[in-house]
């Protein structure tokens, strides 16, 4: 599968449903079909700070805080850095 049209689904598997909700299964649960390019900054966050796909999503964080890209969506200034960087200590 081309790489600009996987998804976190195709990485991990389909998305199961659970009885536990919140604002985080949700966030999470919105971008699992995302194509992982077009995901934006507080999804890659949120997916690197639980832990998903961060092999695939690691490096299109990495490149869009090089690039210093700011799409607005971030929680609080610095969220996917700090994210990028909880990754990279896990590795």
């Amino acid at each position: 599968m081309e790489h600009a049209h996987r998804t976190v689904a195709d990485i991990e598997g389909p998305w199961e449903d659970s009885d536990f909700d919140s604002g985080l299964i949700e966030r999470c649960k919105r971008a699992w079909a995302k194509p992982i390019t077009k995901l934006n900054n507080q999804e890659l966050a949120t997916l690197l700070r639980q832990n998903i796909a961060v092999a695939d999503l690691l490096p299109i964080a990495r490149k869009r805080v090089r690039d210093q890209i700011d799409d607005d969506t971030e929680f609080f200034d610095g969220e996917l850095r700090e994210a990028v960087n909880h990754a990279e200590r896990r590795l």
